[in-house]
């Protein structure tokens, strides 16, 4: 008998049954993203989309014309070989415009979870709409000359626009801090994990806020050089200096990553809300830690990667 060739065909036979079982789970995995990513996930989105549209119109269309205003912003991006101070004229524009839209369709979908009076919503959902589409259109007209938009008192008209900036952002500070008050003292049309989450989550937007502050108040972001180094990709954060940006990113983006956290761990974990609120918590303490750390590199000169 020639045993070398049975043992050669058993191989090719065990490797083939592999690949097919390869092939069988990969299939499968391939699947449960499209059904639980594109069809449930995607299905979800699109219903707050369509709740932030009936119920905070305004909030609604002013981010849809900021997603225009992106979208020029990175053809700008892409087509335009201006830089300034290192970066692409046009970079931090379209940074700009994906956290205003990513902020104003937040504020436009929690809003429908408290028991405000319609008249009450309109006034919040007008200001934040208001003030923060003409904060960015400064940004943008301002990326289009190809000058700075922040800490810029090249002539008066920069002077002037940033400072309208600043104003135009101290409103909306006020309305952060409404929030936080409002979150704790109302009940939400929500579990109570979800509602702490969103409580933690404002507060970490208002800290992030105050690191913005420390930005104006030295006129700077970047501790230890000056502006416009080396930066990571996109982000452009500093890689030779500490950089005051990334602990405001993390604190401004809290309102969402909290809340998502909560939700996703509210549809996987079925228990108690009690149980809920302590994990919640958990998490939250270690994101604030996170952002307490990136203030503390930074403020000390050091960078979030060297490279």
């Amino acid at each position: 008998m020639n045993y070398s060739n049975d043992i050669k065909m058993n191989a090719v036979s065990f490797i083939n049954e592999g690949k097919s079982e390869n092939k069988h789970y990969f299939n499968g995995m391939i699947s449960w993203i499209k059904t639980k990513l594109f069809s449930e996930y995607g299905g979800k989105i699109g219903e707050v989309l369509n709740t932030i549209k009936n119920e905070s119109p305004i909030l609604f269309w002013i981010a849809m014309i900021e997603v225009f205003l992106g979208v020029i912003c990175a053809i700008g991006y892409v087509s335009d070989d201006r830089m300034l101070m290192g970066v692409s004229t046009w970079l931090k524009p379209l940074k700009f415009c994906i956290t205003t839209v990513i902020y104003v369709l937040t504020v436009g979908f929690l809003t429908t979870l408290y028991p405000y009076s319609k008249r009450k919503k309109w006034f919040i959902n007008g200001v934040v709409a208001w003030t923060l589409f003409f904060e960015l259109a400064i940004i943008v007209v301002q990326g289009a000359r190809g000058v700075q938009s922040h800490y810029n008192f090249t002539s008066q008209i920069d002077a002037l626009l940033f400072a309208a900036m600043g104003i135009l952002i101290g409103i909306n500070v006020v309305i952060m801090v409404l929030f936080i008050i409002d979150t704790a003292r109302l009940k939400m049309k929500t579990s109570k994990s979800i509602q702490w989450s969103i409580f933690i989550g404002w507060v970490l937007v208002l800290v992030g806020s105050w690191v913005g502050g420390q930005m104006i108040g030295q006129m700077s972001h970047t501790v230890g050089a000056v502006d416009g180094g080396a930066g990571l990709p996109l982000v452009n954060w500093s890689t030779i200096a500490g950089d005051l940006r990334i602990a405001h990113f993390f604190g401004i983006h809290g309102i969402q990553i909290i809340p998502v956290f909560a939700l996703l761990l509210a549809n996987i974990w079925k228990t108690s809300d009690k149980n809920r609120i302590i994990v919640v918590t958990g998490f939250g303490l270690v994101y604030a830690a996170s952002l307490a750390y990136t203030f503390y590199q930074a403020s000390q000169g050091i960078a979030l990667l060297n490279m």
